[in-house]
Order: C-alpha cells, then structure tokens, then sequence
C-alpha cells in the first residue's frame, strides 16, 4: 500500500514549471541565437586574464595541501615555536626542531655487504667534501651550516666526524662500535641502516656491518632572511649534485640524495604536467564526438556541433577558473584534474541535447524545435549539473586544502559549463538547425538537393545529397544505436531470466565491493607525490627500507608551570613519562629527561630538590653537566614555565601504527595528573589519519541528502527519487571496495574520489530514472525500454567520452593523475553499469503495470 501511495505522489511542484522555463529559453536561443553565441566568448576572454594570477594563488606546499587545516599539531607547532625558540648559528640541536628544518641529506648503500670499510669511508669522504665545496653566488655551505656552537657546522653523521678524515680509521672503530648507541651516548639510529648485530646485553649490541648510512646536512633556518638564503643554496645544490655525483665515479657505494625543497620543487613539476596531458585529451575528445555525432548525411550531421561542445567545456574551464583566481582562490594541483572532468561532463550534456533535437519533428521552425529540445532535455541536465554542483560545494568543507580547492574549482566550472551548455552550445545548435533547414551542406554550406540524383555518380549522391528525415515520425532518420537500444538491448534486458541474471550480478557486486571496503588503506605516502623516476623516489624506498626501525624522536612538553621541588609532583611527572615509555611503539632506553640527569646531578653535589630556591638556583649544575638541558627547561625568576623531554619511538611502519601512536600519546598527556603535550613535525602529517574517515563520512552523507532533496524536487516521483538515491550509495561502496583492489589508498586525493561519486552516481541513474518517469507507456517493461531507447545512447556516448577524455591520465607520469584516471574510471564504469543495468531492471520491480 506504502509503496502505491508514492506511485500516486508525483512532486512536480518544481519539475513542471522549471520545464516550462527552460521551453521559453529554448525558444528563445532559438530565435535570437547570436548574442548567447557571443557573450559566453566574450566573458571567457575577460575571465581568461585571471590566469596571469596563477603563480600567485598556486599553493605549492605540501604541507598546507595535505594536512588537515587547525590539525591539533599545527597549533602544538605554535607553541613549541613560541617558547622554545632556537638559534641555528649557535645552538642547533635536530631533535629540538620544532619544523623538518632546512637540510641536504644523502643515503649511500654498500654495493657489498657493509659500508664499514676502508674503501667505502674513502668514498663517503670525497663526497662530503665535494658537497661542501658546492657554493652559489659565493656562497658555500660552511657559511650557511647549521652550527653547534659559534664555529663548529653539525656533524652530518657521527661516525663521519669520528674518522676525522681518515677512513682506515672506521675499521680501527670497528671492534667497539655499539648499537643504537654508540660511545659516549651517541645515538646511531637515524645514521645506520641494515645493520648486523652481535648477540649482547643492554640495549647496545656490537655492531659489525651497516648496508646503508645517512649523511644530514642542515642549514640555517630560523631567521627568514637565513631561512630564504638556505633555500637558494638547496635549490642551486639540486641542480649541480648530479653533475657532482657523476664525476666522482664511486665504485663501492650508491648514493641517493633529496633536501628540504625538493617536495614544493616536485609539486611544481606537476603543474607543467597538465598542459600537455589535457591538449591529447580535449584532441581525442573532440575525434570521439565527432565520430559518434557523424552521420552519413551530409545535412543532418552534427559534426560542428560536436566540435563546438567540446569548445564549451573549454571556455567554463577558463571562465571559472580564470573568476576565481581574479578572486585569489587558492590554486592546488589537485584542481588541475577538474578541466578532464568538465570535459566529459559538458560533452555528455551535449550528447542529450543532441538526442533530444534529433527527436523533434523537422519541419518544425528552429525556435519551435528548441524550445522542444530544452523541454525534453534541460530538465535532466539541471537536475544532474544541480546534484554535481551541491556534491562538490559540500566537498568545500573538508578539512584538506587540496580537495577544498578541487571541489571550489570543479563546482564553479560546473556551473559556467551548465550555463554555457544553454547559451553558447545551444546557440550552435540552433545555428546548425538554420543550415540544416536550408538544406545546405555541412562543410560547402552550399545547398544541396534532399533526393538522390539518376544522373550524378554514386559517390555525389553520397557526399553532396542529403536532408533526409523519417517519414513516418517526421523526425531525423534515427542512429543505429538508438534502433539497438529499443530493439535489441531493452527487449533482452527486460527477460525474466536477464532480471534475475542482474539480480545475482549485482548481489555478488555488492558482497566483493563491501569485502573491498574492508580492505581499503589510508594515507599518503610521500613519494607519491614525486614525478615518476624523480630522484626523490629511490631516496624515500631506501629510507623506508633501511631507516624505518627508529620513527619519530617525539618531545612531551609540560605545558605550564609546575613546582618540580614537591616529591609528589616530581613522582606523578614520572608515572606520566613511564607510561609513555611503556607504550610497545616506544624504547624506553633511548629516552632524555634533563629532570632524571638532574637528580643523579643533584646527588652527587649533596642539593636539596625538595627547596625550591634550591632547585632554581643548582639547575646550573645541570647545564654544565648536560648542556643541551638549558634548551629544554624554561627558567623564569623563581620557576619553570614550561620544560620538555623526550621518547624514542621505534617500528612505526604503517599508517595504522602512525595513527595508534599519535592518539595513545595524545590519550596519556590527556590522562596525566599535570599538563602535558606532545608534538613532533611528523604529527603535522600523521593527523589527516584521525580525519581522513570522518571528513569522508561527513562529505558522504551531506552530499547523498542533498541529491536526495535534490531529486526529490526535480524527478516527480518520491520513490524514482530514492533510488536514485540507492544509486548513490550502491557506486560509493562500489568505488571504495575496488580503490583496494587496484592498489588504491583513502588520502585526500583518493577522497576526492567519493565526492565524484555522488555526482556522477546521480547522472547517468538520473537520466535513465527521468525519462522512465516522464514515459506514457502503461507496462513497466515498456517504460524501462523506451527510456533506454530515449538515453541508453546518449548516457553511452556520454561515459565513452569521460574515459576518452581522462584516458590519458592513465600515461601520466605521476600519482596524482593516474590515481584520478582510476576513480574517475570506476566512477563511470560502475555508474554507466546501474544506469544502463541495475537501475533499468529495479525500476521494474517497485512500480506497478500501470502508474497513474
């Protein structure tokens, strides 16, 4: 009975006037279709000149692409920078750097078995010399160092400084070097890797061979005129290190490099890799419509129509694009994916246009035939270009700047391609219909007889003859693939045994997609953001091959004044710092707390920590002892403001462990009695993982419920409308379950992926689920065939033309592009799939013979 009720409620309140509307533009372009011709021109050309703002607005910066925005590391930044400020000409310290700081760094790997040797020492020499004679515009990098002290650069490796020049000597350190920690407490674990052990006590072992060493070499950075000269030295080193590393000519190691700029300078390239890309995909687009609108009459065919609705999602790329970059919008690399996008969107547009102006009846005057076409085929494109939009405007609110400014790029462009689809496109056809109602031929433009002539050759009757319509319907003679679609395709899909084949497809569908889900990873891995073959990439696999054991050396910081002279609170600070400690993604050996060395300090001077002017007045003992506490512990009058220590965290592999460490160590300083914080730079990167679901879930849920509203105003029917809504949801967790398949991980650009979803999930059902509607067929059967017959084509060109025209980014050279062919190919296959499959055949089955 509930179901009949919505069988019976058609909410058209909205649908029929729109439709009547867009008739009386129809009939209006149709009439005057000049001025929507030129107008859309001219605005694209005085929008275009926003481009010239583009190196401007273009956020070429990995971290505020790929971090949550307000993640809580950002504001923990914050506050490490503001009372633990540091000074890299006099007192630099890797472990206290509040950011990854400005550096070179090298990995070299032993062609043998260990770079422990003679040779391989020789050759790590000659390479740090050739680097420190790298100079630039006069200047060198001893000028540039990171210094501890007034005239000492940082050691780039321990064992480096520990030869002193004269590689026999690392095989004279061979027999007592330890690890991770070496002599005199020299922590070894992010300079060795692939190490060899000898069985021992304690947490040093004998050490005896290493595949892999890491060289650091940092430069200044904590002043911006410092940090801005660092950066010019690093980019002037990137370019001259190859030249370098050739003429050196090693024979016992392999060196890779990489710096603190190279991942901007990586992202940079990615911009002049769209240019090209996108020039073969609007060039095989263009061949695509062309040949599919092509008919072998020389009046009627749609050649120049084609040509020109390619042209149309051009100019609302430059228009929107062009608009929001006058608007200073920030321009991510993930927008450059969008004019491949709007490619296929506007071109499917015009395929539905087309069909529905292939339908009116000809002799009809041009203003009658568009006002015709934008009734029948208006509706449909405003309630998908609507869903589109809303889906990727709701996208906006995500806390990535990289999908913030592809869903602000994409919907705006949306926009300008809808509008310019009614105007500019439908000027065009418009135009076309005037030559096609002169009978005049599509290239000559000359006027040509509608009757093969007896007296002309074959192929003159072929090429110049031409203007024939079907006399039986008074319509152009119909494509072949419309005559399929009615007499072949819908007939078969709607046997009763077909049905229950589409049945048990999409239930085994359903069970591999949500098995799939189950499989799905999160985040981004950083190397993916490289160009392929990028020398970054061999740099980031060895680093995670050989230097992955010891993670992130992570500070906990007490955040307010406490008074450390009371036993108890000295005792609670501890139970925090041990619980810490005690977590299995931390080595409690490898930890530094300046208030342990205080009291093995104070014991041995006999002072009294449980007085506070005791306490206060002896913590020089300490910094003479350990001088690097007195960066640690913030000393005002008579109290400690804030201090710091910290805990080695180790086998932080995968993004699950990164995202269980980040919330225990979070949870813990939250538990604790007094007030804790943690913070590493790596936390910057590791929060997109508490939010990367959450973001999906939210952009999920608020787009479906606005394409449910949506269609619920626009397709007047209520239970059309939910499935529709069905639709929806059927090809996100479709998509979701085979990103896993195809290697595919959850980020912020796979994200992306989901919101695409929801557009392009609601277009081709809603095409199908539109004309299923508006059919006055009284069988149901009828009614799914005669809207296949009515859309499957233009749904299929539609689909054909999408992967045609981002085919090309499956070539590309880069993550981010081949990742977006494969969403954006699944998105179309699994939802060309429901709206030529699935849909047709459940439409059936939820409505009744006849629908009043």
């Amino acid at each position: 009975m509930a179901a009949r009720g919505l069988r019976r409620l058609h909410t058209d309140c909205v649908e029929r006037p729109l439709s009547r509307m867009l008739r009386d533009l129809g009939g209006l372009v149709g009439a005057h279709p000049w001025p929507f011709l030129l107008v859309p021109l001219v605005l694209t050309g005085g929008l275009g000149a926003g481009f010239k703002y583009l190196p401007r607005n273009d956020l070429g910066d990995l971290e505020g692409m790929y971090t949550p925005i307000g993640g809580p590391a950002k504001a923990e930044r914050r506050f490490v920078l503001a009372h633990f400020p540091t000074d890299d000409a006099a007192r630099f310290s890797p472990q206290r750097l509040s950011t990854e700081g400005s550096f070179a760094s090298f990995i070299a790997v032993a062609d043998g078995d260990s770079l422990l040797t003679r040779e391989a020492f020789a050759e790590l020499l000659a390479l740090d010399a050739a680097f420190r004679r790298i100079a630039f515009g006069g200047v060198s990098f001893d000028s540039l160092c990171a210094r501890i002290g007034n005239a000492t650069c940082s050691s780039p490796n321990p064992l480096l400084s520990a030869v002193q020049g004269d590689p026999g000597r690392i095989e004279a350190l061979l027999p007592t070097l330890t690890f991770p920690i070496a002599e005199g407490g020299v922590f070894l674990g992010p300079f060795l890797g692939g190490e060899k052990l000898l069985p021992g006590v304690g947490p040093a072992r004998p050490l005896r061979a290493a595949k892999a060493m890491r060289l650091l070499y940092f430069l200044q950075n904590d002043v911006s005129s410092r940090r801005e000269a660092s950066k010019i030295w690093l980019k002037a080193f990137l370019k001259r290190i190859p030249g370098v590393l050739d003429s050196l000519k090693f024979k016992f190691i392999r060196v890779f490099y990489i710096s603190s700029v190279s991942k901007k300078e990586e992202l940079e390239k990615l911009t002049g890799k769209v240019i090209p890309l996108a020039t073969i995909a609007y060039f095989l687009t263009i061949i695509f419509t062309i040949v599919s609108c092509a008919r072998m009459d020389c009046v009627r065919t749609k050649i120049w129509v084609s040509f020109f609705g390619v042209m149309s999602a051009g100019l609302s790329v430059v228009s929107s694009f062009g608009l929001l970059l006058f608007c200073g919008m920030p321009f991510v690399i993930t927008a450059a994916n969008s004019p491949f996008l709007i490619l296929g969107v506007g071109v499917d547009d015009m395929f539905i246009l087309v069909s529905c102006w292939q339908k009116t009846q000809v002799k009809k005057s041009v203003k009658d035939r568009m006002a015709d076409t934008y009734a029948d085929a208006a509706v449909s494109v405003t309630i998908t270009t609507l869903t589109d939009v809303l889906a990727f405007y709701i996208g906006i609110e995500s806390s990535f700047m990289s999908i913030r400014s592809f869903c602000l790029y994409t919907g705006t462009a949306f926009l300008f391609c809808y509008v310019y689809n009614l105007t500019f496109l439908g000027a065009i056809i418009a135009l076309n219909g005037r030559r096609e109602e002169s009978n005049r031929h599509w290239l000559t433009f000359q006027k040509v007889m509608d009757k093969p002539q007896d007296s002309k050759s074959p192929m003159y009757n072929r090429c110049c003859i031409g203007g024939f319509i079907d006399e039986s319907t008074g319509a152009e003679i119909e494509h072949p693939m419309n005559g399929f679609f009615k007499n072949y395709y819908g007939p078969f899909l709607m046997h009763t045994w077909t049905k229950l084949f589409v049945t048990v497809l999409y239930l085994a569908y359903l069970v591999s997609s949500s098995y799939g889900c189950g499989q799905l990873k999160e985040g981004i891995n950083v190397r993916n953001l490289a160009v392929d073959r990028s020398y970054v990439i061999p740099y980031y696999d060895l680093e995670e091959k050989y230097f992955s054991e010891y993670g992130p050396r992570v500070m906990v910081i007490v955040t307010e004044s406490i008074p450390y002279w009371i036993s108890s609170v000295r005792a609670d600070l501890e139970n925090c710092m041990q619980s810490m400690e005690n977590l299995s993604y931390v080595d409690k050996d490898l930890s530094e707390s300046w208030l342990r060395t205080y009291e093995t300090v104070a014991k041995g001077i006999s002072s009294n920590l449980n007085d506070q002017s005791s306490f206060i007045g002896n913590l020089s003992a300490l910094f003479r002892v350990h001088p690097e506490s007195e960066w640690d512990v913030n000393v005002s009058a008579m109290e400690i403001p804030v201090s710091r220590f910290f805990v080695q965290t180790i086998n932080i592999t995968n993004v699950e462990k990164k995202k269980e460490l980040l919330n225990q160590f979070r949870q813990l300083a939250e538990d604790c009695k007094l007030p804790l914080m943690v913070y590493h730079p790596a936390f910057i990167y590791f929060d997109q993982y508490n939010v990367i679901i959450k973001n999906t879930i939210h952009s999920v849920l608020s787009a479906a419920g606005a394409m449910l509203i949506t269609s619920l105003l626009l397709i007047p029917n209520p239970l059309c409308s939910l499935w529709v809504t069905f639709a929806i949801t059927s090809v996100i967790v479709g998509v979701s379950g085979f990103m896993a398949f195809w290697n595919v991980s959850l980020d912020s650009i796979s994200m992306i992926s989901l919101v695409i979803c929801i557009g392009f999930s609601v277009d081709f059902s809603a095409h199908i689920s539109y004309a299923f509607i508006a059919s006055e067929e009284p069988r149901v059967n009828d009614k799914a065939v005669e809207s296949l017959y009515r859309l499957g084509y233009p749904v299929l060109q539609g689909a054909v033309s999408t992967v045609a025209g981002i085919l090309v980014l499956s070539m590309s050279s880069t993550y981010i592009f081949r990742t977006f062919f494969k969403i954006m190919f699944l998105v179309i296959v699994l939802g060309l799939v429901h709206g030529l499959v699935f849909i047709p055949v459940f439409l059936t089955f939820f409505f009744g013979d006849i629908i009043p």
